[in-house]
């Protein structure tokens, strides 16, 4: 496996239905593939519109089955392609048991497993504990064709700790999906995902949608980007307003590098940290 990943993320705008949503998905992965990307991580539920915006019961009917029929259609395109797959839905276990989930599919079109976001919004344009129950699958690595690929969905990258846990668990590259808005956190945006990529020693795929939907009047400000574990941008941040395609070239070789010169995992001292478990 070369150390040099061609690695794509999608910035999109609402179509105004799943399947379109679905097909444009489906078209940004062979864009992506024929530009040579062999990874590719789309935005947070990324079928629908980010419908946290308002509490209403009819947007549960977007959620399905993880593994279903989305992820099934995406892994038969993930064989076809030859390319690893981040797939953020909105998963039902069972009835009235909904998350906010990320399906992971290697570059041979099988399952590899999920990741459910673990830290759950309740503020003004993002209503999610209406929607989602907090997740419950710890901080899975999957062992992927690219090399070990994590996710954090979103709010989820506010919290250092599940960082800190991915990188533990052997991470190379956390994508971290979102659906964030302008008058909010686009001061954080540049400044948090690039400091946990130095503090943990991996390259970051940060994903944030575009565009303003019919359901509120967040302003979802894409921006999209890879960034590397010193800390630098990998080419251009994505645009502000308009869809995007971001392929990146992320040198792996990179991270024995930076984890040689700076021992931030040999330094850890758990021994020290109980306090910080307390609720």
């Amino acid at each position: 496996m070369s150390d040099v990943i061609r690695a794509a993320l999608v910035q999109t705008n609402w179509t105004g239905d799943k399947e379109s949503m679905i097909k444009a998905h489906e078209e940004y992965a062979r864009q992506a593939a024929a530009a040579g990307a062999k990874v590719i991580c789309f935005q947070e539920l990324f079928y629908g519109p980010y419908f946290c915006q308002v509490q209403d019961p009819e947007y549960y009917e977007y959620a399905e089955s993880i593994p279903g029929p989305t992820t099934e259609r995406f892994q038969a395109l993930a064989a076809e392609l030859g390319m690893v797959m981040v797939l953020p839905m909105y998963e039902q276990e069972q009835p009235g048991v909904l998350y906010n989930t990320a399906a992971v599919v290697d570059a041979d079109g099988s399952y590899l497993g999920k990741y459910r976001k673990t830290h759950i919004p309740q503020v003004k344009g993002f209503w999610e504990k209406f929607y989602f129950r907090p997740g419950n699958l710890g901080y899975p690595v999957f062992d992927t064709a690219v090399g070990k690929v994590g996710v954090y969905i979103c709010y989820d990258r506010h919290f250092p700790e599940g960082w800190r846990a991915l990188g533990l668990n052997g991470a190379q590259i956390v994508f971290n999906p979102s659906a964030t808005s302008r008058g909010l956190s686009s001061y954080l945006w540049k400044l948090e995902q690039p400091a946990s990529a130095v503090a943990n020693e991996y390259f970051v795929g940060a994903i944030n949608r575009v565009g303003i939907e019919d359901l509120g009047d967040n302003d979802f400000y894409g921006t999209s980007y890879f960034v590397d574990p010193e800390g630098k941008f990998v080419g251009e941040v994505g645009d502000g307003h308009e869809a995007e395609l971001i392929v990146r070239d992320l040198d792996l070789g990179l991270l024995a590098e930076v984890r040689d010169r700076w021992a931030f995992y040999r330094d850890r001292r758990p021994d020290a940290y109980g306090d910080l478990t307390a609720p």
